[in-house]
This record gives structure tokens, C-alpha cells and sequence, in this order.
């Protein structure tokens, strides 16, 4: 029967809970320990059923509970306690202002007065809490804890993504341990989203065109502590079914639901901040899935402003900022042409491009009519500030997309790296935050990114660490029981194997833990390669080891799941029975058991396929330790002092070679030094060596490698920047971006004309170290004046193949006009380094308002070939 006209029932708290609701809806609760306890406090049982909902416990309570807490003194100071406590969160002095503002006597900090426009951060996916299941993974935990720590920090920032019905899959395992897949629906006026609404009462919707058809959108919102995230959906009965699906699973169907999908996200989530009149300065492209945010910026201006597309791109890219998490090429989403003419055949002519130069936006090469379109490349080209996620990744993604900056050398692409970090205050347990408290201070949780804060730690006596390390494995230990035998319940397995789950894993043992997405690149089975080892490791009756595994593969991925069938199989034989453990449907509160519990960390990617990884930095305020290959973000973190490394950083080209060394290492590390360390204990039976280990980890990476370190580094070093950039850029009739657009199109109008003529060094063939080697060349500019130009010395060692390797440009000055058009320039490079040197003259067009000088995509080498030493030497002396 289909429902003709709808209502919405919620709960009816009596007026001295009514601050319950509030709590509720702010997700703030999530990260605060008391809040928690608080509707723990109301029912237990019935919080564990509504999987920590506490929008869903408000409105299961019975009316006898609710009554009765009215009367619990006791729950009622409680209630009081945690009111006072979000709104002095809510109240308290930001760091955005302390760091940005004016000072109190009036005058500017050396960091300048913080700009007061909105920062709008795009992401297809958000992990906020289990109760929220919006997320795949890392990318959308990610994603949520950089809103609560803008939250923490005071940013004026805004979140836009999707809200989907089903949310990412829920995993099971049938009898043979193969991966299933449900998708339950989200029942959203049970969660703590809000339904936008005008004053009339009607909810506030607008219309996006997709494919030609009118697509009807309404507006979610859930509150992030200080941080509101608007989430959109079409799941609307005045929409077509095929759009209403839109919004269904994140990640779900073909490549024409991924296009609808980053459709609604970029172009969407742009206009949904119109429709809510929030005008932002500064857009944050999270992934390359939010990209088409970029074009619609443009289109907007464009209209409001009377401008052309190249006066609007200069405009808006200004204010845009692009993040990209993955080094797996597979994984940058590519739409072929035929695919982007259904969906914006019409839209291009609105930008005011042909169909050619629309496609080229998205092409490595804009002339290859064969290239697909690439989300990665749009974002990189529509954006004035783009990063990778840790120092690796950041490395190895100037490599990937060089192309796209023809003729740069690859460490001078334009990507700089932030790497990622975790909300601290989100993934430490209640008891070592007590711990913590009282040893390091009440309010270092408000300075989690201050690495002086973390010295305290020291000052915990070893005693208490470790006591309250093991409570969280024993919490661990009995929390995987409970889950494998509703998992063997389940897939119906005998009363005999149900009761046998009780005996599992040993609360003193040291405990591994290694959850992530079953990609074969993560090696999920990798100590598995040799059987015979590996079982003498878990089974020495005087040092046992277990491992908990948890993660989900995608799908779609046979290779992934079979890993995790090979898993469940061996969990099935005697001599792994106790010993290993797979927890199904890895997901936050999985995630927050394994990370505050586990001894050990094991992370075993190949080496350049995880951008940076933020599971390892989870255990860090926990105490737990990490093993793992030299990726991500863990070369940065690792020394001896605080974890170990799974090989030396070596890159393989045979995939088999490679897990039979890495394997060994790993087998060596375990046998030789994690456990030996572990289990080596005093007379009052304490690992010391260990103990120091876990406060070293502490200590050096915690701050490190928190989202508060990492959001005050995308303020200071991209927000704040492009939020000036953008204000100059959109005043006095955004006259900055269209003198700068003029200009662009004026010098590649002529920019066939520029060439590098003859040059003159000074040099016997030999320089001392310490000298410096005079370089003059002439460069022909034709009408292009040559303060519209820098000619640059690329300089360095040079390698046995001819190329300088990791170059340094030296700026040349214009001495002079020669004849023909030729400049005379003059530059000097320093002789720091002995050995084979060389260089090459290179001219880049200039002007003060790029936003750095590969910006318009020229770039013009000296391409001479070298004269024989012998000349040199031969004209050395004629000009001696």
C-alpha cells in the first residue's frame, strides 16, 4: 500500500530532559566521554541495540524510564554536567581568532587578521560516529574528523556532501567465509540529521539539471560541534526513480551513478550554499570526486558578473583547494567522452566553450581527442592550492600527474603535501584519557596538536600505563568474544563452535590488530606465506601472540574477498582456533575497540600505494605500537625509538620477490625483537623496554600526527592565503582576475615567439667548490616585455643518462636589450658540490598575481646541445 500523506513522530521528553535533544543533535557528544556515559546511563542494553544512537534511544525510551529519570538525582547532575560542558565548547575562546585576529590592544598579530568568509569543504563521503554510517572508509573518517577539529579550532567552515539512503554496504561472511553484502535502509528521522527547513515549515529544496532532466534536491544538516554539515538527497516522490537513486549507496552502480553522483556533490553542493545564501571564500575539493564544484563556481560568476570563462576561472580558482588521497591510478574516477557529452553537452555552452576545450579541462593532454576525462585533472587545473597527504604521497603524485605541467621538472610540480592526522579526542578510550588528565593537565586535550604537551607523558608512572593498557585489551578481548559468536550465530554454525568463541584470544597475550579495506595492494595475508613459521610464532605457550583481523573489500573485488575467505579458513584450524580472529563489518565502533586495545599495529601495504594511512595513528594515544611498511605516513613517524619498519623503503618490480623478502622481515622482526621486547619483564613483572617504547610513540608522534596539527596546517598554509587571494580577486569589479586573464591570453599569443639564443659561461672545464660559475645568455621575447617573463638556471649534479637531478633554479637578471628582440640576461650558479654539474636556461612567464609561476602552462627550455669540452676550453681562454 503506498503511503499518500506522511507525518514525523519524535520523542516526547519530559521539560527537565529536554537538554537531552539538544545534546543529541550535536554531534559534539560523540567525542565527549561524560556525554556518552550520559545515555549509556538511560538504558545500556537499549543503547547497544540502537547501535549508540542517541536521537533512536530518545525515542524507544519508555515513558516509565523517561518519568522516572526525571526523579534519578543523580542522571539529573549528570544531565547538568554535560550541558555545561558543550556549551562552554560551544563558547570557548578559538584558536582561529587567537592565531588570526587583531589583539586586544588593537593591533595585528605577525600572522595578519583572519579573513571572516566561510570555508566550504566537499567530500562524497563523512565518518563522524557508527551511528552516522555514511562512510566507506578512511576517506570519510578522514573527512569527519577534519570537521571536528575545525570545530575544535574555531574554523569558519562549512561541510557538503551526499546523504545516502543505504550508506556503504554492511558486511557479513556466509559458512565458507566468502564476503555478502546488505545494504539496510538509514532512517534519518531517527539520527541526529535535521531536515532544512524555511519558515513557512516547507522543507528547502532547489533543482539541478542532470542529463537534461530537472533533478528536485532537499537539504540535510547534522552539527559538528561548531561545524554545521549539509547533506543533500533526491530521494524525493517528485523525482524520477532513477534520480531518486541517486542518493542511494555511496560507492554503489556503474560509471553513470558515479557521474550523477560527483554531479550532485560539485555542481549541487555549490548550489545548495546559494540556495542557503552562504557565499564561500575558499573551496575544498576533498578527492576528485566533489571537482565539478569547480565549474559551477565558475559558471555562477560568469553570470552574476558579466565575465568570460577565462576572467571566472581566475576569479574562482583563486578561492579553490584540492586534496588527493590516492597514489593508485585506478582509483582517480575517468569518464569517457561519450559519457561527459550526455551530461554536459548544454552545460559547456553555458561556460561559454567549445566542446574541445571543455573535454581538455579534464585531459592530461587537451589535444588528445582520445584521453578520457579525468576528475583529478580538472581539480588540479581549477585549483590555486593542492596537496597530497603525507611527504611520500606527495612525492610520488607530482610524479603521477607531471603531464599535466609539461616541461616542469617533477619536484617542482605544483602539489605540495599535508599529511593527514586523527581526532585525537575520537579515538582515545575513556580510561587513558582519565590518565591523561590527570597527569598531563584537564586542557591538553584542547592543545592535542602542541607537541611541548605531550612531554608530560613521562610523568605517568609506568604502573598505571600499563594497567590501564591491559584494562582496554581485556575490553578488546571480551568485545571480539561477544562478536564472533553472534557472527558464528548467524552463519549457523554448531552449538559446539558458538561455545568454542568463548575460549578465543587470551587477555594477556600480545595482541596485533590489522584492519583495513581488503585491497590485495594492503597484503591482508602476507603473514600467512609461511605456514610453518607463522605457527610457531602465535603458538609458544611462554609468549603467545593473536591477531584480530577486521576490513571489508570492495564488492566488486574477487581477489579482495578471497583474501578474507583464506582468513576465516584458517581461523577454522586447530592450530590458529585461539590464536586469530576476523571481526565482520569493520566500521567505527570496531575501529575504536581494536585501536584503544592492540599492543601492535600491523600495516603491510606495498610500498607507494597508501597515501598516507590514519589507522596506525589511532593507537598512538593509546599506547598501542606500530610495524609496518615504510608508506604513508609512517615514514615519517618512524624511528626506533617509537615502532618498527617492515623493510628499508626498497621499491620492487616483482610483486612475488617482494612478499617473499617483506614477509621474511616480518617474520624476523616478530621472532627477534617485537616479542622478545614484549615479554620481557622485571621482577615486578613490567615490560620497561616496552613501557618506554609506548611513551617515546606518545610522545614524538601523537600531536604530530593529530587533525588539529593538520587543520591549522591547511589554515595556515592554504585556507587563509586563498581566503586573501579570493578577496582581492572579487574587489574592485574582480579587476585583478581580469587583468590577469587578459594578460594570460596576450603572452600565449606570443609566447611561439620567445627562444633561448646564445649563451656564454665562463669556464676551463673545471670549477673549485665554493665558486661560482658567471652564465650569460640572450633570450628573444619579441613584444613581450621582460618583466613579463623570469629566465631561470635549472642547475645541479648531473646523473649518468644526462639529467639534472633534483634541480635548483636561480633567477637571472635582464642587463639589456640586443638586437633582433634579444634580451641579455646574466645569473651566476654556486658551485656547492663537487662532481659532474650542469644546467639549463629556462624562461616561465612572470606576473605578481600567479599563484605560482607554472600557472599558465608555459615554459620554454634551452634545447642547444652541448659543445665539446674542448671548445670550451678553447673560447675560455680567447676570453681570458
Amino acid at each position: 500500500m503506498k503511503t499518500i500523506r506522511t507525518f514525523v513522530v519524535v520523542p516526547s521528553l519530559p521539560e527537565r530532559l529536554q537538554p537531552l535533544k539538544d545534546i543529541a543533535y550535536n554531534m559534539c557528544w560523540g567525542w565527549d566521554h561524560e556525554a556518552v556515559d550520559l545515555f549509556r546511563r538511560l538504558d545500556s542494553d537499549l543503547w547497544n541495540k540502537c547501535q549508540h544512537n542517541p536521537v533512536k534511544l530518545l525515542g524507544q525510551l519508555s515513558q516509565e524510564r523517561l518519568n522516572a529519570a526525571t526523579e534519578d538525582a543523580g542522571l539529573l547532575a549528570h544531565l547538568d554536567r554535560v550541558c555545561k560542558k558543550m556549551q562552554a565548547y560551544m563558547d570557548r575562546p578559538r584558536w582561529y581568532d587567537s592565531q588570526y585576529r587583531s589583539t586586544d590592544s588593537g593591533e595585528d598579530n605577525n600572522q595578519g587578521s583572519a579573513p571572516n568568509n566561510i570555508i566550504a569543504y566537499f567530500s562524497a563521503e563523512f565518518g563522524l560516529h557508527d551511528c552516522l554510517p555514511l562512510y566507506s572508509g578512511g576517506l570519510g573518517v578522514l573527512a569527519g574528523d577534519h570537521l571536528k577539529s575545525a570545530s575544535d579550532l574555531g574554523l569558519p567552515l562549512v561541510g557538503i556532501g551526499l546523504l545516502y539512503r543505504q550508506g556503504y554496504f554492511q558486511q557479513y561472511l556466509n559458512a565458507d567465509g566468502w564476503q555478502q553484502e546488505s545494504y539496510p535502509e538509514n532512517d534519518f528521522y531517527n539520527m541526529p540529521v535535521t531536515l532544512m527547513i524555511r519558515e513557512d515549515g516547507r522543507p528547502i529544496r532547489f533543482h539541478i539539471n542532470i542529463s537534461g532532466r530537472d533533478v528536485v534536491v532537499q537539504i540535510w544538516k547534522i552539527q559538528v560541534g561548531r561545524v554545521n554539515l549539509y547533506l543533500l538527497d533526491t530521494n524525493l516522490r517528485c523525482n524520477r526513480i532513477e534520480d531518486r537513486h541517486i542518493t542511494s549507496q555511496l560507492y554503489g552502480g556503474d560509471n553513470n551513478m558515479r557521474i550523477r553522483q560527483e554531479i550532485l556533490l560539485g555542481i549541487g553542493g555549490f548550489t545548495a550554499l546559494k540556495t542557503l545564501f552562504i557565499e564561500p571564500a575558499v573551496c575544498h575539493m576533498n578527492e576528485g570526486h566533489a571537482a565539478f564544484m569547480a565549474l559551477e563556481r565558475i559558471r555562477r560568476v560568469m553570470e552574476e558578473h558579466n565575465l568570460s570563462f577565462a576572467q571566472a576561472r581566475e576569479v574562482t580558482r583563486s578561492g579553490n583547494v584540492f586534496t588527493t588521497h590516492t597514489p593508485v591510478p585506478a582509483g582517480h574516477d575517468v569518464f569517457p567522452p561519450t559519457m561527459m557529452e550526455k551530461y554536459f553537452s548544454q552545460y559547456c555552452k553555458q561556460l561559454g566553450l567549445d566542446w574541445q576545450e571543455f573535454l581538455g579541462l579534464g585531459r592530461t593532454d587537451p589535444k588528445d581527442t582520445n584521453e578520457p576525462f579525468s576528475m583529478t585533472n580538472l581539480a588540479l587545473r581549477l585549483s590555486t592550492y593542492r596537496n597530497g597527504v603525507s611527504q611520500l604521497h606527495g612525492e610520488i603524485s607530482r610524479n603521477m600527474c607531471q603531464r599535466v605541467w609539461k616541461g616542469v621538472p617533477k619536484e617542482e610540480v605544483p602539489i605540495g603535501s599535508i599529511t593527514n592526522g586523527i581526532h585525537v579526542n575520537s579515538w582515545i578510550s575513556h580510561e587513558m584519557k582519565e590518565l591523561f588528565d590527570r597527569y598531563l593537565g584537564p586542557g591538553w586535550i584542547e592543545r592535542a596538536g602542541d607537541q611541548t604537551v605531550f612531554d608530560k607523558v613521562d610523568r605517568i608512572p609506568d604502573e598505571e600505563l600499563w594497567r590501564t593498557h591491559e584494562r582496554r585489551r581485556e575490553r578488546l578481548v571480551a568485545f571480539a568474544r561477544r562478536r564472533l559468536k553472534s557472527q558464528l550465530k548467524s552463519r549457523g554454525a554448531s552449538p559446539a563452535d558458538i561455545e568454542l568463541a568463548e575460549e578465543v584470544l587470551d587477555p594477556e597475550a600480545l595482541t596485533i590488530g590489522f584492519a583495513r579495506r581488503f585491497a590485495t595492494y594492503k597484503r591482508g595475508t602476507l603473514l600467512f606465506r609461511d605456514l610453518e613459521r607463522f605457527v610457531k610464532i602465535l603458538s609458544k605457550k611462554d609468549r603467545p601472540v593473536q591477531i584480530i583481523f577486521a576490513g571489508k573489500a570492495h564488492p566488486r573485488d574477487t581477489e579482495g574477498k578471497e583474501l578474507i575467505r583464506k582468513i576465516v579458513h584458517a581461523t577454522r584450524e586447530d592450530k590458529f582456533r585461539r590464536r586469530i580472529v576476523f571481526m565482520e563489518n569493520y566500521d567505527i565502533n570496531v575501529a575504536r575497540y581494536l585501536v584503544q586495545g592492540v599492543d601492535v599495529w600491523l600495516n603491510t601495504p606495498r610500498r607507494g600505494m597508501e597515501a598516507s594511512g590514519t589507522s596506525g595513528m589511532k593507537v598512538l594515544v593509546n599506547g598501542g605500537l606500530n610495524l609496518s611498511v615504510l608508506d604513508g605516513w609512517w615514514c615519517e613517524g618512524c624511528n626506533p625509538e617509537t615502532g618498527w619498519a617492515i623493510g628499508a623503503g626498497e621499491s620492487y618490480n616483482d610483486p612475488e620477490y617482494e612478499d617473499e623478502v617483506e614477509s621474511h622481515s616480518l617474520y624476523d622482526l616478530l621472532e627477534k625483537v617485537v616479542i622478545p621486547k614484549f615479554y620481557r619483564r622485571g621482577s615486578d613483572k613490567l615490560p620497561r623496554e616496552w613501557l618506554t617504547m609506548m611513551k617515546n610513540s606518545m610522545k614524538q608522534l601523537t600531536a604530530q600526527f593529530s587533525t588539529a596539527r593538520m587543520v591549522a596546517d591547511y589554515a595556515r598554509n592554504f585556507y587563509i592565503p586563498s581566503t586573501y587571494r579570493w578577496q582581492k580577486f572579487m574587489s574592485e569589479d574582480m579587476r585583478w582576475g581580469k587583468e590577469l586573464a587578459d594578460w594570460k591570453d596576450s603572452i600565449r599569443d606570443r609566447w611561439g615567439e620567445v627562444e633561448v639564443g646564445k649563451v656564454d659561461f665562463i669556464s676551463n672545464g673545471e670549477m673549485q667548490v665554493g665558486g661560482r660559475l658567471q652564465v650569460r645568455c640572450q633570450v628573444k621575447l619579441g613584444m613581450i616585455e621582460p618583466d613579463d617573463v623570469t629566465v631561470e638556471l635549472y642547475q645541479g649534479r648531473v646523473d649518468s643518462n644526462g639529467n639534472i637531478q633534483n634541480g635548483e633554479a636561480v633567477a637571472m637578471e635582464c642587463i639589456g636589450a640586443a638586437n633582433d628582440g634579444y634580451h641579455i640576461f646574466n645569473g651566476e650558479i654556486p658551485c656547492r658540490h663537487s662532481g659532474l654539474c650542469g644546467f639549463a636556461i629556462r624562461v616561465i612567464p612572470s606576473h605578481p598575481d600567479l599563484a605560482n609561476k607554472y600557472d599558465t602552462g608555459l615554459i620554454r627550455w634551452d634545447t642547444e646541445e652541448e659543445e665539446v669540452p674542448e671548445t670550451k676550453k678553447e673560447e675560455a681562454k680567447a676570453a681570458k
